[in-house]
Parts: C-alpha cells; structure tokens; sequence
C-alpha cells in the first residue's frame, strides 16, 4: 500500500466524478425515468478511472517512495 492511502489529487478527482456520474444517473431514474440523463451520469464512470489514471500518471498521482522510506503516519 502506498505511503498516503490513495490521498492524492488524482484519487479525489476520479472518485468526484464516479460519484456526480452516479448521481446523474440516479437523478435520471428519478425524473421519469430520463434515459438520456442516466445513460450521460453511466458514461461518466469510465472517464472518471480514465481520468484518474491520467491524472496519476502525470505529477498529481500519489508520490513514489520507497520500500526503505519510513511510514508516517
């Protein structure tokens, strides 16, 4: 496990988007149901994993340490 627990901004900007994709479908299912809306909020899943990944790839992933670098809690 990485030495900050997934805390980066790459992790919080996927799993925003994973959870307004959510709500978008959900409020979707609500309203009628919209399929369009809940089928935008489904399509918002795999960019948020994408996104994430870019984002973690490039300088706002989680910082490589390691094995000898201490744990600090």
């Amino acid at each position: 496990m990485s030495a900050n627990h997934g805390s980066s901004p790459a992790a919080w900007t996927a799993v925003t988007i994973c959870l307004l994709g959510f709500t978008v479908g959900a409020i979707g299912m609500v309203l009628g149901p919209n399929w369009v809306l809940f089928w935008i909020g489904i399509a918002m899943l795999p960019i948020s994993a994408i996104v994430g990944k870019v984002m973690s790839a490039t300088t706002a992933g989680p910082s490589r340490r390691s094995a000898s670098d201490p744990h600090h809690t």
